[in-house]
């Protein structure tokens, strides 16, 4: 399932659709895979993110389960080998939103070196057996992360998006429910006896497929979701051209059309489309 991010965000859709609350990955509670949080909670495991091997998560449930919680992403550098931990894990990890509770994501992105090289000397001085000299280390590292920008809710829901499948700490659609309600269908009633109708739904592009028709000319397959179920959108050469710009993954839109049925499964033709933000 790791390496089916589009079918792990499916499953956990579906989890919130029956009341199930999805909880972000936590460098304090998560395990390797997804575990139930009673009465009626998932959280996202250490395994699930994107570019985060199995190797290092054995090694950080593995050391949390021996020596107690992770006090501070100092503590955690200290005892995670840098031989177990790249860049690429360790950013990937920041971003998922493993250390909310310990620090902020941009600030711990925009100290990353410093925290690699941090692991790296931690690693060096332990091979030396000088381990007894390094131990109030962590205390020192943690004063001297550079300040950042916080990082925004934009670009931590992108992060979310691109290395859990989907948003977890809130939807970008969230502040535009009052808009949508009033303009727009929920997917959710696009049912059989709509076919051939004329309607306007609204929510993100979340996935665009394009190929070239036999003229030349691109063609668009689009997924738009809202904040209960996704629809495929339909989109010919004349009405991109209309609107270029409009057709971007996370861009929010109203899109109006005619229900179509193909396969036994309800999609839009795409004949308008309009921009309610520029993206997330």
């Amino acid at each position: 399932e790791k390496a089916d991010i589009e079918r792990i965000g499916f499953l956990i859709g579906e989890c919130k659709k029956m009341g199930i609350e999805v909880l972000q990955p936590d460098i304090n509670e998560s395990l390797e895979n997804f575990t139930v949080v009673p009465p009626k909670k998932i959280r996202f495991g250490l395994s699930t993110i994107k570019n985060v091997g199995t190797n290092v998560v054995e090694v950080i449930v593995k050391e949390r389960k021996a020596s107690g919680p992770y006090r501070s992403i100092a503590d955690f550098i200290t005892r995670i080998s840098s031989r177990d931990l790249n860049k690429k894990s360790l950013e990937s990890i920041i971003k998922a939103g493993v250390f909310d509770k310990l620090a902020e994501r941009n600030q711990l992105l925009f100290n990353l070196e410093r925290l690699l090289e941090s692991a790296r000397e931690t690693q060096r001085m332990k091979t030396e057996g000088q381990r007894g000299l390094f131990d109030g280390i962590s205390q020192n590292i943690e004063f001297k992360l550079t300040p950042a920008t916080p990082a925004s809710k934009a670009e931590k829901l992108s992060w979310e998006k691109e290395l859990l499948g989907l948003f977890v700490t809130s939807h970008p659609l969230e502040d535009f429910q009052n808009i949508l309600a009033k303009k727009a269908l929920s997917i959710n009633k696009i049912k059989n006896n709509l076919i051939n109708r004329q309607v306007k739904i609204g929510g993100i592009i979340s996935k665009i497929k394009k190929i070239i028709t036999r003229t030349g000319k691109p063609m668009l397959f689009m997924n738009l979701e809202d904040l209960n179920n996704k629809i495929e959108v339909v989109v010919f050469p004349r009405v991109i051209e209309r609107n270029p710009s409009a057709f971007q993954e996370n861009k929010i839109v109203l899109v109006s059309g005619r229900v179509d049925m193909r396969d036994g499964v309800p999609k839009l033709i795409c004949e308008d489309i309009e921009e309610i933000i520029n993206e997330v």
